[in-house]
């Protein structure tokens, strides 16, 4: 069995994926785009989803190979916070049928 703390983040995680569903059901780009509140709830998702994963494996290593796309997660994490200023909506967004909601808790 996992640690307690790496069980944490991964709730964390599946958590963020949950909301980001609820976030999104039914909603497109423009939708995104002109709800400064949206924009704010999503983003914090990502950058949770980020952090927790970039924590997870600074205690748990040995996960990384089991996780392919967690280093792209947390560089995307970081450019959130980091290059705030030039975050494309598009981009947070991702494809017009929203992919990125079909991340599974």
């Amino acid at each position: 069995m996992l640690p307690l703390e790496i069980r944490k983040y991964l709730y964390d995680i599946q958590q963020a994926c949950e909301l980001l569903n609820d976030f999104t059901a039914g909603k497109t780009l423009t939708d995104y785009a002109a709800n400064a509140m949206l924009r704010a709830a999503v983003e914090r998702q990502f950058e949770i989803i980020g952090e927790a994963l970039n924590q997870m494996l600074k205690r748990e290593p040995a996960l990384a190979p089991r996780l392919s796309d967690h280093r792209r997660i947390i560089a995307f994490r970081n450019r959130l916070i980091h290059g705030y200023a030039d975050i494309d909506d598009e981009v947070v967004w991702g494809r017009p049928d929203n992919e990125f909601a079909q991340v599974a808790p």
